[in-house]
């Protein structure tokens, strides 16, 4: 499917307006789902409406995905970060901004750093918005802060030891470790919204990415989760570096589409 992009402005939000730009399909179906989706970047990067992969795969299984810049509000700090893309997935639970209509799905997607923040919305919207978030897609999601696990010492191979620590660092300098900025702390997980999570096994993210689905799913939460192999020029997806060329788009556009069915078929999963 080709997949057409345009910038706008969600001036509607009740943080303040928040830019925008919109993927989608040029012949996606009725009531198409929407994806809120945060971009990567180790807390560090701006989002500045850069090409987005992984927006443009999930596009490709037919979404309209909103690739919010939740950064140049923030400044990639906690809390602010995660309340700009919290008041964004707000404004699309209620009013979709336009796009689709009421019958569509709503997911909350994120990589790397945007995956910590994705999962962070998601356990707040089990809090204050319950069943208004119908999955969330974790994408390598960065929520190790102390950086403890054993696959991240592949890290410094791809040149993101570094850069991950100064992310936290970055991140956490509003203030103390609550559990939506670090959700693998978090405590209680259960009731939150099914997860579509995705790692590779050259991945130095892949250990706190396992054991955050397999704690979801010993909290009772639906979880499909997929480990590409080695080679796939996953590191790719949040900067870091990969000897293989990236391959790795249609499985994320393929495990979507069945997740999607799944959700639909089952919405109360979670």
């Amino acid at each position: 499917m080709t997949v057409e992009w345009k910038d706008m402005m969600l001036d509607k939000v009740a943080i303040g307006p928040v830019s925008a730009r919109i993927y989608q399909g040029a012949d996606y179906g009725k009531g198409p789902p929407i994806v809120l989706y945060l971009h990567g970047g180790a807390f560090l990067d701006s989002d500045k409406h850069v090409d987005r992969p992984v927006a443009m795969s999930l596009a490709k299984a037919g979404a309209i995905v909103v690739a919010a810049d939740y950064s140049s509000l923030s400044g990639n700090v906690f809390p602010k970060a995660l309340e700009v893309s919290f008041s964004v997935f707000t404004y699309l639970a209620n009013k979709r901004a336009g796009l689709g209509d009421r019958k569509s799905l709503l997911f909350v997607a994120g990589e790397e750093a945007g995956g910590n923040v994705a999962a962070g919305v998601a356990l707040k919207a089990r809090d204050q918005m319950p069943d208004a978030l119908d999955g969330q897609i974790l994408i390598s999601p960065l929520l190790d802060p102390f950086m403890g696990t054993s696959s991240i010492r592949k890290a410094d191979a791809i040149g993101m030891r570094q850069r991950w620590t100064e992310g936290w660092s970055h991140y956490l300098s509003g203030g103390g470790c609550h559990p939506y900025a670090a959700p693998c702390l978090c405590s209680r997980i259960s009731g939150v919204a099914p997860a579509l999570i995705f790692t590779a096994e050259d991945d130095p993210l892949h250990d706190e990415t396992i054991g955050y689905g397999a704690r979801l799913k010993e909290a009772g939460v639906g979880v499909r989760q997929h480990v590409l192999p080695a080679g796939t020029g996953w590191p790719s997806i949040y900067g870091g570096k990969s000897e293989g060329a990236p391959d790795w788009q249609e499985n994320v556009s393929h495990h979507f589409e069945s997740f999607l069915r799944d959700v639909s078929v089952q919405p109360q999963l979670h």
